[in-house]
Parts: C-alpha cells; sequence; structure tokens
C-alpha cells in the first residue's frame, strides 16, 4: 500500500480537533487486522486532539508513512507480517526522532515487551485500553514522558527489580523523606507507582491536577528522574512500595 492510500484508508478520520492551546497530535495507526485498524482508526477519530493522517497493514508500511507524513506519534502493533513492530520502531526512531512510538498490542509477555522498549517505543498499552487512555498515552510520549499502562509498568518493575542495593534481594530500606521530599510529594510518588494518572491523583488527595504537576515537577528535580516509569522504579528502589508478590520481612 503506498502512503497515498495509506491516508485514504483513515477514511477522513480528522475528528481530531484541536484541544485548548494547542494543534492536534498527528497520528498513524499500524496494525496488520483490518477490522482492529479500522476501528482503533474510527476511535481515535471520535477523540478531541487527535487527528489520524495514515494507517498501515505492516510494519514496513508504517515506516515509509512515517517518512512521508512525519506524524508525531506511530501507534504500533507488535505482531505483523514483512516487518514487525519492534524492528519498525527501531528503523522510525532511528531514521525519524521526532516521531514517537506507542505499542498497542494483544501481548504484554517479556518477548513483546522488552524488544519494543529497547527498540525506542515510549509507550505500551495493551489492546483492552480505552480511547482515554490511548489519548493520554499519545500526549505523555509526545510531551517527554512514558505512556505506558499501569500492568505494564508492574511488568517492567518487576523484572527491573530483580536485586536491590549492594546486592540484596528487593527495594532498599523504606525512606520516607527520600532526597529531601516533603510528606505530599512522597504520597504523590507512591501514588504515581501505583499508576494513578494526574486526574486521579487529585480525587484522591483532594486537591487540584495543577497543584499534582507542581509535586510532580518538583518529586522529578529532587529525585533526578525524568518521567514517570523512572519515578515508579525510583519509589520501588527506595522502599516507598513493594513490589508486587513481594513480603515485608
Amino acid at each position: 500500500m503506498s502512503g497515498v492510500s495509506g491516508r485514504e484508508e483513515t477514511g477522513g478520520q480528522e475528528g481530531g480537533r484541536a484541544t485548548e492551546g494547542g494543534r492536534a497530535l498527528r497520528v498513524v495507526v499500524a496494525d496488520d487486522q483490518a477490522a482492529v485498524r479500522e476501528g482503533i482508526v474510527m476511535l481515535l477519530g471520535l477523540l478531541p486532539g487527535v487527528e489520524v493522517v495514515g494507517a498501515a497493514r505492516d510494519g514496513e508500511e508504517a515506516v515509509a508513512l512515517t517518512a512521508e507524513l512525519a506524524p508525531d506519534v506511530v501507534l504500533m502493533d507488535l505482531r505483523m507480517p514483512r516487518c514487525d513492530g519492534a524492528e519498525a520502531t527501531r528503523r522510525i526512531r532511528e531514521r525519524h526522532p521526532g516521531t514517537e512510538v506507542v505499542v498497542l498490542t494483544t501481548y504484554a509477555d517479556d518477548d513483546s515487551l522488552f524488544p519494543a522498549l529497547r527498540a525506542g517505543a515510549r509507550g505500551y498499552l495493551t489492546k483492552d485500553a480505552g480511547g482515554e487512555e490511548i489519548v493520554r498515552a499519545l500526549r505523555d510520549v509526545t510531551d517527554g514522558r512514558a505512556g505506558l499502562s499501569p500492568s505494564v509498568q508492574r511488568r517492567l518493575l518487576e523484572q527491573l527489580l530483580g536485586a536491590g542495593p549492594e546486592g540484596t534481594d528487593g527495594p532498599g530500606a523504606p525512606a520516607a523523606q527520600a532526597d529531601g521530599l516533603t510528606e505530599r510529594e512522597t504520597e504523590v510518588l507512591v501514588l504515581v507507582a501505583d499508576g494513578l494518572s494526574n486526574q486521579e491523583i487529585a480525587g484522591r488527595l483532594r486537591i487540584s491536577t495543577a497543584t499534582v504537576k507542581t509535586h510532580i515537577n518538583n518529586l522529578f528535580a529532587k529525585t533526578g528522574v525524568r518521567d514517570r516509569a523512572q519515578a515508579v522504579r525510583y519509589a520501588y528502589q527506595h522502599g516507598l512500595v513493594r513490589a508486587p508478590g513481594r513480603s515485608v520481612t
């Protein structure tokens, strides 16, 4: 399929109305199953702030459409013919660093997750994600953050936290005021580690989303982390939360 037909397949789904104060995100959808691909295009076309500019049937077409259309994000399936999603992600990130990749797949096993992240995907969602979660991930990756679903965050952390500091098995000792964090910043960090969005954290703590963002910016600066995924890892390593399945000794 050529780049032109890739645009036609979106069926004019440009319902991505620009959000207040900013333009719509330009997205290419890549999935080898026509019904799934068309469904994703239709869903995104109904959501504010997103414009689907192309649709690809495999990784080769995803790379070609990225070169032609320069989208902000490619929403990438993994298991596709000719060129799978991980390889397509690697090519896109290598040749077009201005385009981010969010994986949208049925699979969250290690053999799917880690190759995609190593290839350069900044987001990873499973196909049970709702429209709001998908848009949030698209926004997160274009803003320089990781767009990982809570379940994927936890799976990633289980693998990353094989050993704690100085070879101990598990996170380090609890540090409620690690790196000078205030009590409120620590509360926010723990909720980030639990996979809550800014809006959900605001509801839980009965504060505004703007205040949540301020706390997150402050804790990022104090801990030296760059995005939510690193913040989650920091929380586990410093004993602020426990990895799933680990018992307290």
